[in-house]
């Protein structure tokens, strides 16, 4: 049986995933990808977006 510190630690564990890994490499979406050039979205949508850059500082006692 597993103790709670055990139990906090999976539940404390990260795993970090790229969404290029999530998509297959024969996926519709990279075919389109690969066909189109979508970078003209990109100033039509910016006033929608607030980027913000934040610094995050976690400390463990």
């Amino acid at each position: 049986m597993e103790n709670d510190d055990e139990k906090q630690s999976e539940r404390d564990q990260l795993e970090v995933i790229a969404l290029d890994q999530l998509v297959p490499q024969d996926h519709l979406v990279r075919k389109l990808e690969a066909a189109i050039d979508f970078s003209f979205i990109y100033p039509l949508v910016e006033d929608l977006y607030v980027f913000v850059n934040l610094k995050v500082s976690h400390h463990r006692n």
